[in-house]
């Protein structure tokens, strides 16, 4: 504890140095906000930093995995709700579980057979998907622990950063990778994706955050309203893995260019489903890649909370929370049973590196990787 004294002269010490300090190292915004969330097993400090804007919304993320551990958004008549899926424990975030709102990649969703060729050399992946690699690896960007630091401006924001190492889960060049979590006055939750490598590579980076608008835990999502701006999607072989088609969503169930509700298809006798046990697809984005476009908007009409998502990236992963199965047991006690969370992952396409035709995941030495996604919240 100081005296006194020792605060009278660092006092008197700040005022001489005319607030030099002060500008060098701004205070934390008043809107940003830093606790210990545990640590690693391993013995590693994690920390939780929380955003907050004006209108109620909260964002919670820790610098393990990334991961959003709380979205808490208004909804009819104000209330406000965690949405996410997600554990209260750090332990349960690093045991295995659903990727429960984490930075995944290097590599997000399925390569085949863990395998793919880069100028001339096969690079062997770790597997963990059967015979494919998913989301990364074995220790994907999920386990790592990033480093953290608020942005100064005018929203609440914080940079995470990471550098894969060369051959990490068998993926070639140190890759630096930085996502900014940005919470807007606009109840927008954005996140930016930026990479660099010293070695020709594939990165293909997104979240895996697990929705439900009625708030976490609070029963299935079959009757949300989903519309996704999408005419074609990727269809899959018995691995989950794409064929190569970029099929027409037209008179499938795949065809949510107009609202339609979640469930109102799901369990239709459609061998694309029975391989999802559900929706876990990739649909092609309309609209030119690069360009930030809409991708998805959901609602739900028991708490009047909509979701859009926006997104950078040509694809968008919809995936229905099938292997959710009641063995995992999220915040406040809440169980996860099947289907209490849906999944909008922006990306490339699953399998690109093995596709030609897919657009490139390939990261060339000197390059920059660039990806932009917004979750924006509304109520209607």
């Amino acid at each position: 504890m100081h005296t006194s004294t020792t605060i009278l002269s660092l006092a008197a010490a700040a005022l001489l140095m005319g607030g030099c300090a002060q500008k060098k190292e701004p205070p934390m915004s008043s809107a940003i906000t830093k606790a210990p969330f545990g640590q690693t097993e391993a013995g590693q400090p994690i920390e939780l930093y929380t955003l907050k804007n004006a209108s109620g919304m909260e964002a919670g993320i820790i610098n393990l995995g990334g991961i959003v551990v709380s979205l808490k958004v208004p909804g009819r008549g104000g209330q406000i709700a965690d949405v996410v899926l997600g554990f209260d424990k750090l332990a349960d975030y690093e045991k295995p579980n659903p990727y429960f709102g984490a930075i995944v990649g290097r590599y997000g969703n399925r390569i085949a057979k863990g395998r793919f060729t880069l100028n001339g050399v096969e690079y062997k992946l770790a597997v963990n998907d059967g015979e494919n690699s998913l989301h990364g690896g074995i220790h994907g960007f999920n386990h790592a622990v990033w480093q953290a630091r608020e942005v100064p401006g005018a929203d609440p924001a914080v940079e995470l950063t990471y550098v894969s190492k060369d051959l990490e889960e068998g993926y070639p060049g140190n890759l630096t990778v930085k996502v900014t979590y940005t919470l807007t006055a606009a109840n927008e939750l954005r996140i930016d994706y930026s990479a660099t490598t010293d070695k020709d590579t594939v990165a293909n980076v997104t979240n895996h955050s697990y929705f439900n608008l009625a708030g976490q835990g609070q029963g299935d999502i079959l009757g949300d309203v989903l519309t996704i701006y999408a005419s074609k999607f990727t269809p899959v072989d018995a691995g989950l893995i794409p064929t190569g088609e970029l099929k027409s969503v037209a008179g499938t169930p795949f065809d949510f260019r107009q609202p339609t509700v979640i469930g109102a298809r799901i369990d239709n006798d459609d061998e694309q489903l029975k391989r999802g046990k559900g929706y876990d697809h990739n649909w092609v984005v309309d609209g030119a890649p690069g360009t930030l476009r809409p991708a998805a908007r959901v609602s739900d009409p028991g708490s009047g909370r909509v979701l859009e998502v926006l997104t950078t990236e040509p694809g968008v992963q919809f995936y229905t929370g099938n292997f959710l199965d009641g063995t995992s047991t999220g915040k406040s006690g809440k169980v996860y049973q099947r289907r209490y969370g849906f999944c909008l992952e922006t990306q490339h396409f699953p399998d690109s590196p093995n596709h030609p035709d897919f657009p490139t995941t390939v990261v060339k030495a000197g390059a920059q990787y660039k990806s932009t996604t917004v979750f924006r919240f509304s109520v209607e």
